[in-house]
């Protein structure tokens, strides 16, 4: 926008140019019209005459007093012709010195008032005269109401899309996003429980779907919502919708250093298709919220001191390995996903994992540690906790937690300090 202002007022200066341009050049010169041709014209007409007179007298046609009279009246006429060409000359220059600045003045405004009438009529003076504040704001009840119809022309699409082709993932999952955008947010989640079913359970859509819960229960981190916060970041620990949800849930209850640790864990991530620009400025947000608090030099040193102590904390060591009659099974199949993590042995910690670890069936036997630099979120870690249970489960389903048709095996009290190794071999079917 602000390239076509700039077009716009070059444009119009050219044209006042050019119209103030030409009056100021007229009033600076004057113009001398040059009347030397029409006098010597005027004397050759003169001569002819007279040859033409003392030719008649000559030949007796004329006597002496009319041609003294003709000779005369033909002087006389000589002489106010050239009179008449001096006023003449005298005329035109005044004339070339008196046009009038009302000229200049009135195509001034005429394309002023002009210009701006017809780019008003096209409404584009309205959308350069308010700023822009979000990417797709409108401006306006008519502007909303033309929005609130876009979006239900796209839900309807959509719908249609999903009816014809059942198995279509994005139109399933381009439907979560719209109805979370109007708030139906159960059906949001049917949607995105759709996507799951087509492609199985990954970090993204978990993370989708514990967003939508967020929404939906008031932004507060609900059972719902923590249970698939924890389902995704044992996926992924660096998924950017649980991440962002998770250092939006922190920022807005002032616990800023955990929202920037969830924020840089995603743009260090290097992951596509995320806004990286919008999140170092709620970083740069956050961190101004601690220097302004007087809160940002402690925030910052246990950040430090936090990353000091996670080689200083439990380093529980985990060996995994799997039974032959399994490995046979699975190498007839395609590589399967393995989850390695502890949980609390005492409930009233929660479920969440402590430290987790994610591998394919291909790396068994792999040995394994279990500390705080694996913890899944600031708030559950393994140095937070005296026992654990140990779990080694091959996913069928490449989801997390045991579920039927899984293979497992498990160690539980554990105690986190333990220096000996544990061994874990998996040989279990879950029924």
């Amino acid at each position: 926008m602000p390239e076509l202002i700039i077009l716009i007022v070059i444009f119009l200066l050219l044209i006042l140019i050019v119209v103030w341009g030409h009056f100021i050049k007229q009033n600076n010169s004057q113009t001398i019209i040059n009347n030397s041709q029409r006098d010597d014209t005027n004397v050759n007409l003169y001569h002819e005459h007279k040859a033409e007179i003392e030719s008649d007298f000559n030949q007796g046609r004329i006597d002496e007093e009319n041609y003294q009279y003709l000779l005369a009246e033909l002087d006389k006429s000589l002489l106010q012709d050239i009179e008449e060409n001096k006023k003449a000359s005298t005329n035109d220059v005044v004339e070339n010195k008196a046009i009038s600045i009302f000229w200049p003045i009135s195509l001034t405004l005429f394309v002023l008032i002009f210009s701006f009438w017809t780019y008003s009529q096209n409404g584009a003076y309205q959308q350069l005269s308010q700023p822009l504040t979000g990417q797709g704001q409108n401006n306006g009840n008519v502007s909303q109401e033309d929005q609130a119809q876009q979006i239900i022309t796209q839900i309807k699409s959509l719908i249609d899309t999903t009816v014809k082709e059942p198995n279509n993932p994005d139109a399933w999952y381009g439907l979560g996003q719209a109805f979370v955008n109007i708030g139906e947010f159960d059906k949001a989640i049917e949607s995105f429980d759709q996507v799951i079913r087509i492609e199985g359970v990954t970090a993204e859509l978990l993370g989708a779907k514990a967003q939508t819960y967020y929404y939906r229960d008031n932004q507060t981190l609900s059972n719902d919502v923590q249970q698939l916060v924890d389902q995704a970041l044992t996926l992924d620990p660096a998924d950017a919708s649980t991440n962002i949800l998770l250092g939006m849930h922190n920022f807005i209850n002032q616990n800023y250093p955990t929202a920037i640790k969830h924020w840089e864990i995603v743009i260090n991530s290097g992951k596509k298709n995320v806004n990286i620009q919008a999140l170092n400025e709620a970083v740069d947000e956050a961190k101004s919220r601690l220097e302004q608090s007087g809160a940002g030099f402690n925030a910052q040193q246990q950040t430090t001191d936090s990353e000091n102590e996670t080689d200083a904390g439990p380093q529980l060591t985990v060996n995994v390995d799997v039974s032959e009659e399994i490995k046979n099974i699975l190498i007839q199949g395609e590589d399967r996903v393995v989850f390695i993590y502890a949980v609390s042995s005492d409930a009233k910690h929660g479920r969440m994992p402590v430290a987790a670890v994610k591998l394919k069936a291909s790396d068994l036997p792999v040995r394994v540690v279990l500390n705080d630099s694996k913890a899944m979120s600031p708030a559950a870690k393994i140095s937070d906790v005296p026992t654990v249970n140990i779990y080694a489960v091959i996913s069928a389903s490449g989801g997390v937690g045991v579920k039927s048709g899984d293979y497992k095996a498990e160690s539980l009290n554990t105690d986190v300090f333990k220096t000996e190794p544990v061994s874990l071999v998996i040989d279990t079917i879950v029924p």
